[in-house]
């Protein structure tokens, strides 16, 4: 998620031992967001955008893309903050949508272990595991500072033997994270110095995802950010309507524009999400344009809802849970959720399942 400051580390204690994890959920801002200015939004939202329009093939590593459609994930923030309620919550959520989610997202900070016992619980039932992992800073991993602690994430992914999505740093582009990522070339520098030494490791069961914010390429600067086609299996962006209500296809027009410039890598929306300031018939109609929009571009093969009204987050603006309001959550299931283009993750996308020995 999205945030200028603050990391809020949910502490989590681990089933198996007396080791702790942390699940880090991104907070927007850190100070109340501004009210949003009184808008009715589109009427109509009207034909998407078809600009990332790219059927492949595909290079994308161990995940692959489904062969057409969608996957949907989600991350989907527990009421109660321990192993047995992240599995409670997203088995909440899956009986409230109809449907299990293909990809389930968690975030990792840069020093702490990748998997704790509810992970392995969703890879025994097949679910796809994606890793938001923070990074640290760019110079210090490039000097060889923390060599160390990245064998021990490869090694920890090797042992885990299943495949899985790696975001690694994401929202790299946000301006708060300018002192730890220096630059775009020094972010590009770090990402392959991380990624070479998982290949040492022998951690190959992992597709990298590349995923700037939505306001970066508005801004147009997320690009410089970008490690390349040879170094990203994934593309991918974070786009809510937030303080600014607009379809998402107007807020993703130039991250589309740049996917079609990489026409074989896939797309993932890593999280999407609107906010409750826009009130239910607005959020309805979001959620149904949203679908027409990944529909209306073939490269989405992958989106993983926000479900989220993160603590630290003051006012509706940064709000994105639908659960607790039965129209908006209607929508959801009828536009997304029951919606046959978004399709289940199968055993030959995803690699073999069995753990390595």
């Amino acid at each position: 998620m999205k945030r200028i400051g603050l990391i809020a580390a949910v502490v989590v204690a681990v089933v198996a031992g007396a080791t702790a994890v942390t699940l880090s959920v991104m907070s927007t801002k850190d100070t109340p967001a501004p009210r949003p200015a009184p808008s009715s939004g589109p009427a109509s939202p009207g034909a998407p955008p078809a600009i990332a329009t790219s059927t492949g093939p595909f290079a994308a590593g161990p995940i692959a893309p489904p062969k057409r459609g969608s996957y949907l994930g989600a991350w989907v923030r527990p009421e109660h903050l321990t192993e047995s309620g992240r599995l409670t919550a997203m088995t909440a959520w899956e009986k409230s949508v109809g449907r299990k989610m293909a990809i389930v997202n968690t975030y990792r900070r840069f020093d702490e272990n990748f998997f704790n016992a509810s992970d392995e619980q969703f890879a025994a039932r097949g679910t796809t595991l994606m890793l938001s992992w923070a990074g640290g800073d760019t110079r210090l991993i490039t000097m060889g500072r923390y060599d160390e602690l990245i064998r021990e994430r490869a090694r920890e992914l090797k042992a885990f033997g299943r495949p899985v999505l790696l975001r690694y740093r994401w929202e790299m582009d946000r301006p708060n994270l300018r002192a730890q990522m220096w630059s775009g070339a020094d972010y590009v520098a770090a990402w392959k110095y991380v990624r070479a030494i998982f290949t040492a490791e022998g951690a190959t069961n992992a597709s990298w995802v590349w995923c700037p914010t939505v306001e970066g390429f508005q801004g147009g600067y997320a690009d410089e950010f970008y490690p390349g086609d040879d170094q990203v299996d994934w593309n991918c962006v974070d786009v809510y309507a937030g303080t600014r209500y607009d379809t998402i296809g107007a807020l993703m027009r130039e991250f589309l524009q740049f996917c079609a410039q990489h026409p074989t890598k896939p797309v993932m929306i890593g999280e999407f999400g609107v906010a409750r300031a826009w009130g239910t018939e607005q959020r309805a109609t979001w959620l149904a344009d949203a679908s027409a929009t990944f529909k209306a571009n073939p490269q989405i093969r992958a989106v993983m809802y926000f479900e989220s009204d993160p603590t630290d987050n003051k006012g509706p603006t940064q709000q994105f849970q639908v659960s607790d309001d039965p129209t908006v959550l209607g929508a959801f299931r009828t536009s997304l959720a029951q919606d046959p283009h978004y399709t289940p993750m199968t055993a030959a996308a995803a690699g073999a399942r069995s753990r390595k020995k």
